[in-house]
């Protein structure tokens, strides 16, 4: 299977991916100190946006690469693994 990003994409997704762990100590330090609820769901709407940033980011990467080289082998694998994948999202 080919690798759709270079070293520095790596980092970065990396990188937000790490932020957002950050956020979900956090909230889980917010939970055990009784914070209030609506600044725990503030921070719980940033972290689900963060990981849709990097869900996009990912697909992205996908489409413009592992599935753009497929097609161009006339290989339709990929493209049917993904809408599966599509199907199932909730």
């Amino acid at each position: 299977m080919a690798v759709c990003r270079n070293e520095s994409e790596k980092r970065k997704i990396n990188h937000r991916l790490r932020r957002i762990a950050g956020q979900v100590k956090a909230a889980e330090r917010m939970i055990d100190g009784n914070a209030e609820c609506i600044e725990i769901l503030r921070l719980l709407n940033s972290i689900s946006g963060a990981l849709k940033g990097v869900w996009i980011q990912v697909l992205n990467d996908h489409l413009k690469g592992c599935i753009s080289n497929a097609l161009a082998h006339r290989d339709t694998k990929l493209v049917d693994e993904l809408i599966e994948h599509l199907k199932r999202l909730k």
